[in-house]
């Protein structure tokens, strides 16, 4: 009994010992070491972080927001330690063709014309130098007017000319507001052409223009195996392009790609909607895009959801402002998420190598090291699949746990002591989010420190003693689009826009009538159907107002030749690439006085026509109202149509739209909208 119970005693003591040491070991697989290490040298250049303007008039409302609201949300977007610290700003070469949400005007309406103030994507380039005049400037061709390529709809049919085309742009720039492009693509989303890339290399060079670098051929992902494979097969293409840009790479790209020892950009990322579930996507890309990809530039469309909401792609910018008649804007989680790279770190740093500094964490996540050789900065991120889902390309399942991640520092900043720390953990079912703030530093002992790392959060530890989450006062409340609004298109300056009106096709600018009692007012200026990127719309037309407005009146003085005419519409129930396909009540006034009332954009279910006063080579009044199931026109005060029983079939409410039957020159005046519900 005695011995039995020895060995009892004995058996429980052992079982006791072996638990503590089985269940330290257990804890202590539970946490995993990272080496932060350069004495093997670093990687490759970090390019920066960007946001694009443009792939379809994304900031098309901003340039009307009044001050200091503009002001406001530029320094959001550009000023260094404030916002999102863009190092990249990528706009639209304007074509005058639909490129998403709407239409960029070309600088180069016909093979005759050229300037150089229109749009606002020179404005606001010129914004952002002023913030931050290292930001590098990138741009790219969505469409092109219908002249370039000699009416093929391919701007390849005359390489000479669409370079001429190009180089006249990138000229104007220049000499008009003093601005260099850093980077130019070829065509967004669209076919390469292998000799074009080249002849733009060398005109580009016998320029003087041998610093602007060609990112080619901005497509997607798996679409840059073919341009790297020609890289491959050719040197002079490969002399020819600096950068292979790709569109929402899912942070992967293929072996051709690799191969071309290429510098790697994803030039076209993100595309979701700015919630806390498009903060998680932003963050998880940032990182592994260099993580699984080696690239080393992110630049997300769009760089702000300043559009009509009911448009496509609504709130799929960093930040949104849509209200310019309020002033009321967001500043979303996609910027702070931004902030955690571009405020600690700058084009020309250099990415830690993967596996010495960069890479997966054991328990899900990703980190990336950075340096100047000066400053040191680390990046984590441990996003969840179903709280980083981007728009697209799909995402594979994977999991995110709890974890204790101890980073060994070594090399040169061994020796750091400390590091600052910011932390931002996006809310999702019902938490709260915290975004970009500051935390107390993180001591670190003998090159040592260890950070507890729960799902979905995002840390920057740094060794700079800058980061700031700017704030300014609350933004005026919002506010619907108001429902009576005039405009006589006399405050503002030659070739702008006007106020809150949308171009879905054409373009429509501000000229002067020649006219002493009309002054000023809004032309369509576009001469012919574009090379397009989408399907456009074979009338040029613009939208403006609130898309769920029922009940409308409004009227316009039109100026029209008589050979064309004009275009007023309600309840325009669609926009963007899906606006050739647009629903509503439109009334088509020839200038020669024939009118057409059609339920289509494309003017084909014809349900009232007749003769109206004839309005060619003169300015008239016209009046277009809709409520319930009753639309009624006018010309002048003179009833020309009353439509009844509007079938329930065709849209309850949409925008108000203006436009021409043809790529032909009309004059707009005195835009009044009445009523509006």
């Amino acid at each position: 009994m005695e011995t039995l119970s020895h060995f009892g005693i004995h058996f429980t003591i052992s079982l006791c010992i072996w638990c503590v040491v089985v269940c330290s070991a257990a804890a202590l697989a539970s946490g995993s070491s990272y080496l932060v290490d350069d004495s093997g040298g670093l990687g490759p250049r970090f390019d920066g972080i960007g946001g694009i303007s443009g792939g379809g008039a994304t900031s098309r409302l901003l340039v009307s927001y009044p001050d200091p609201e503009r002001s406001q949300i530029l320094d959001y977007l550009f000023s260094p330690n404030f916002g999102a610290a863009l190092h990249i700003l990528k706009v639209e070469m304007g074509g005058d063709a639909e490129s998403g949400i709407g239409t960029e005007p070309s600088h180069m309406h016909s093979p005759d014309d050229e300037n150089y103030q229109r749009g606002y994507e020179w404005w606001l380039m010129k914004e952002a130098k002023k913030r931050n005049p290292n930001i590098k400037l990138y741009a790219l061709p969505w469409g092109w007017p219908g002249w370039v390529g000699n009416y093929t709809n391919s701007p390849y049919t005359d390489i000479k000319q669409a370079i001429g085309y190009v180089m006249k742009w990138l000229q104007g720039a220049k000499t008009v507001h003093g601005l260099t492009i850093d980077y130019l693509g070829i065509w967004n989303e669209r076919a390469y052409n292998k000799d074009y890339i080249k002849q733009l290399r060398q005109t580009l060079d016998s320029s003087g223009m041998m610093g602007t670098q060609i990112v080619a051929a901005d497509g997607g992902a798996y679409g840059g195996q073919a341009i790297s494979k020609d890289i491959l097969d050719d040197k002079d293409l490969a002399k020819a392009v600096e950068i292979l840009g790709f569109h929402y790479p899912g942070t992967y790209v293929t072996k051709y790609t690799t191969e071309t020892r290429k510098t790697l950009w994803s030039s076209e990322d993100y595309s979701t909607k700015n919630d806390n579930i498009g903060a998680g996507c932003l963050a998880r890309i940032l990182n592994r895009n260099y993580v699984n990809g080696n690239i080393t530039s992110t630049i997300s469309w769009n760089l702000i959801a300043s559009y009509y909401g009911s448009l496509p792609y609504d709130r799929c910018g960093l930040m949104t402002a849509r209200e310019p008649w309020s002033g009321n804007y967001a500043v979303e989680g996609p910027i702070w998420v931004t902030a955690h790279t571009t405020q600690f770190t700058l084009p020309g740093w250099k990415y830690y190598l993967r596996g010495s500094g960069a890479g997966h964490l054991d328990q899900g996540g990703s980190y990336v090291s950075l340096t100047d050789g000066k400053n040191f900065t680390i990046i984590i991120e441990t996003m969840t699949r179903d709280h980083s889902k981007c728009i697209r390309p799909f995402l594979p399942p994977y999991t995110v746990k709890t974890q204790t991640a101890s980073f060994t520092l070594k090399g040169m900043f061994a020796s750091v002591k400390s590091l600052n720390v910011f932390y931002s953990k996006p809310g999702y079912g019902g938490n709260s989010s915290v975004y970009f703030m500051k935390k107390s530093p993180v001591q670190v002992v003998n090159g040592q420190f260890n950070l507890t790392l729960d799902p979905d959060e995002i840390y920057t530890l740094t060794t700079q003693a800058v980061g700031m989450k700017g704030k300014y006062p609350d933004p005026p409340q919002t506010k619907p689009f108001p429902t009576m609004y005039t405009d006589n298109f006399d405050e503002y300056p030659i070739y702008s826009e006007a106020s809150y009106f949308t171009d879905q096709a054409g373009c429509f600018e501000i000229r002067d009538s020649g006219n002493i009692s009309h002054n000023l007012v809004m032309q369509q200026v576009a001469t012919s159907f574009p090379v397009n990127w989408c399907i456009d719309a074979h009338h040029p037309i613009s939208v403006i107002g609130n898309h769920t407005w029922r009940n409308v009146s409004f009227s316009i003085d039109v100026h029209v030749l008589p050979s064309s005419g004009a275009i007023l519409a309600l309840r325009v129930n669609a926009g963007g690439c899906g606006a050739a396909g647009s629903e509503g009540i439109y009334f088509w006034l020839g200038g020669s006085g024939k009118y057409n009332v059609t339920t289509d954009m494309e003017g084909r279910d014809v349900v009232k026509s007749g003769t109206a006063p004839m309005i060619g080579h003169t300015w008239s009044t016209v009046q277009l109202t809709v409520i319930g199931r009753e639309a009624k026109g006018s010309v002048n005060g003179v009833e020309v149509f009353d439509w009844v029983n509007i079938p329930t079939v065709l849209p309850h409410h949409g925008w108000i739209a203006i436009g021409t039957p043809d790529y032909s020159a009309a004059q707009f005046d005195n835009y009044a909208i009445h009523s509006a519900s």
